[in-house]
């Protein structure tokens, strides 16, 4: 990482902007981007026949965002509420000192917004490509807990509360193909929505006269970006598909860790963390916090307003937005670093998560076989009916919850029941088999597809 996007991180960068998107979303990133936009159309110009390759490289060569002062342009940038009005004063003036004649080149036909979105564009790639890499690798940790856990029972849980068993497999499968869907809708986006934006004043790239489709396919060309159909100064689909894949992969990555974290509960503790050397509390000495699934939480807790804010931006009016457009530079930018930093972080939990089958056995036992009333409901529905099934086993749950007794005892000794099944049957009620449904069916179609990705 460079010196400036070290310095940049701050006092909670490191717990909040981990991994490579937040060096892709620096300061020093977006002005470098900025600095290749001008570069690529210098040249896209000598592509077209309207400039000499000379003056182009002149161009070229000056466009190194460690030759200008950030601080001072966005300084300047208050003057024309955006930073490239100052940045073309400089880089003029820096190509000037080299050959005057090439400084007529510099930024000609464009307007502020061209360079600004082609950067966004070039930022926003570097940044889901760092994104794609770390859900790839928390898609490869998911599968291996997947895998190694297929059949440890759990308790399922919905509503907050017991419901059923499962198995920590399934629950690790379910991960497994969010962050999937995930991964492909960044692999997606990454391929398909940045494209350049040049249009010059209103749209019309009236400077080049009739030489302007030409200028705009070298200027994508040299970028390795797509061109657009026209120019999409006030058409903000892209940015805005762009903020819904970031709150999709922000919210995959949520779902996991807060899995983690109430798995993680002192009253639960079906998992652990087993990187020792951290989780400490400055007032708890006994604390482990389990602070990798809680950064990406907290990482991703920013995202949804930043999404809403650059859907809520998408109304851009006639050919330049009064504040709409500028209203999108901050909110893309830490939607970018904060979806990065989530599955940066996502990838530390599972890496270092391990469930805990004792735990979990515990847990399965604590409530004395209720786990397979859905189960015994279903045993008794072919004889009894479904709705007189049910009944008969929430009067037995009734039971066994006053009494502090095991559901099997209960069931086992009502005439009713006894009836219909069997020991034999009352039996197989109470055994994982009963429960198992279609969990490795599930199990093999969601590993499939991970490993399809």
């Amino acid at each position: 990482m460079s010196d400036a996007a070290t310095s940049e991180r701050g006092l909670f960068g490191p717990v909040l902007s981990r991994g490579a998107a937040f060096a892709a979303t620096t300061d020093a990133a977006w002005l470098q981007a900025m600095l290749d936009a001008e570069a690529a159309l210098a040249v896209a110009q000598a592509d077209a026949g309207l400039a000499t390759v000379a003056h182009a490289a002149v161009v070229a060569a000056a466009c190194r965002a460690e030759a200008f002062d950030l601080d001072a342009l966005g300084r300047d940038a208050v003057d024309g509420a955006n930073p490239v009005i100052p940045l073309v004063r400089a880089l003029s003036t820096a190509v000037a000192a080299v050959d005057p004649a090439a400084a007529q080149l510099v930024h000609r036909g464009a307007t502020s917004q061209d360079i600004i979105d082609t950067a966004a564009m070039l930022v926003s790639r570097a940044a889901l490509a760092a994104l794609a890499g770390d859900l790839r690798l928390a898609v490869r940790r998911a599968v291996q807990l997947s895998e190694t856990h297929r059949h440890l029972a759990m308790v399922g849980r919905t509503l907050g509360q017991h419901a059923a068993p499962i198995t920590f497999g399934l629950k690790a499968a379910g991960w497994t193909s969010g962050l999937v869907a995930a991964g492909r809708r960044v692999e997606r986006a990454m391929a398909e929505l940045p494209a350049v934006q040049l249009g010059g004043a209103v749209g019309t790239l009236s400077v080049y006269g009739r030489s302007g489709p030409a200028v705009l396919a070298a200027f994508a060309s040299r970028l390795g970006l797509a061109e657009p159909v026209l120019p999409w100064h006030t058409e903000r689909s892209r940015i805005a598909e762009l903020a819904g894949v970031l709150g999709l992969a922000a919210g995959a990555a949520a779902k996991v860790a807060g899995d983690v974290v109430l798995l993680a509960q002192t009253e639960v503790a079906e998992v652990r963390d087993t990187a020792a050397s951290r989780g400490g509390s400055s007032a708890m000495p006994h604390k482990r916090n389990p602070v990798a699934a809680v950064s990406v939480l907290a990482a991703a807790r920013t995202v949804p307003g930043e999404v809403a804010t650059l859907l809520g931006s998408m109304a851009h009016e006639h050919e330049r937005a009064a504040g709409a457009w500028h209203a999108e530079w901050q909110p893309l930018t830490t939607a970018l670093r904060s979806t990065g930093s989530a599955a940066a972080w996502l990838v530390d939990v599972l890496e270092h998560l391990e469930p805990v089958p004792v735990a979990m056995a515990a847990n399965l036992a604590r409530t004395g076989g209720l786990l397979y009333a859905e189960a015994a409901t279903a045993a008794l529905a072919p004889a009894l009916g479904r709705l007189e099934a049910q009944r008969l086993v929430e009067q037995a749950c009734t039971e066994a919850l006053a009494g502090g007794r095991q559901l099997r005892a209960v069931l086992g000794g009502r005439p009713d029941v006894t009836a219909v099944l069997g020991e034999a049957a009352v039996d197989a009620v109470f055994s994982p088999g009963s429960v198992a449904g279609s969990t490795d069916t599930f199990i093999d179609r969601a590993l499939a597809d991970a490993r399809a990705f």
